[in-house]
């Protein structure tokens, strides 16, 4: 299934009513913490939060600290968040400027630019911040829109972390 097909949220989350695929990494440039990761396959076996954001983003901003808190709880448990950096002003596609706003936002967990919206389109985004909760076998899951719902993620974090069977 597409997930131009399903992903259609007036506002807010989505529990994927059929899973799918997760569209592979495409067209992303300068990771920073970590080591670039070229596949999505690179991290088959975790559960992978893909979440797009912005900068300058005043809803961005405010998720940031609730993503790295998710982060650092759970990533010794298999948890990986990927922030797809995708501008929206010509100032964000510099590299310096992001990685100026990952220090300053003390986040800990890898950064990368999509400044060509290639991973983005691939997803299907509209949405910044959005946020795309992966499966160990490569599913999306759960999908959330904006801000808010932090127990909500939390909670399906913890269900996909606890699966002791993986869908193929």
């Amino acid at each position: 299934m597409n997930p131009k097909d399903i992903l259609k949220p007036e506002r807010g989350s989505v529990v994927a009513p059929t899973w799918y695929r997760a569209p592979d990494f495409a067209g992303l440039e300068n990771w920073l913490n970590t080591d670039p990761i070229t596949s999505l396959e690179e991290l088959r076996w975790e559960v992978v939060a893909v979440k797009f954001w912005t900068f300058s983003c005043i809803n961005c901003i405010r998720t940031l600290d609730e993503t790295e808190a998710l982060y650092k709880k759970y990533k010794d448990q298999g948890f990986k968040v990927i922030g797809i950096h995708a501008p929206e002003f010509s100032y964000e596609r510099d590299i310096k400027n992001v990685a100026n706003a990952v220090k300053q936002y003390d986040l800990s967990f890898p950064v990368v630019q999509d400044n060509n919206f290639t991973t983005w389109r691939d997803y299907n985004n509209r949405y910044w911040p959005a946020w795309y909760l992966i499966d160990k076998s490569g599913n999306i899951r759960y999908t959330h829109f904006w801000e808010w719902a932090y127990e909500e993620k939390e909670q399906s974090v913890k269900e996909l972390l606890s699966e002791e069977y993986i869908v193929q």
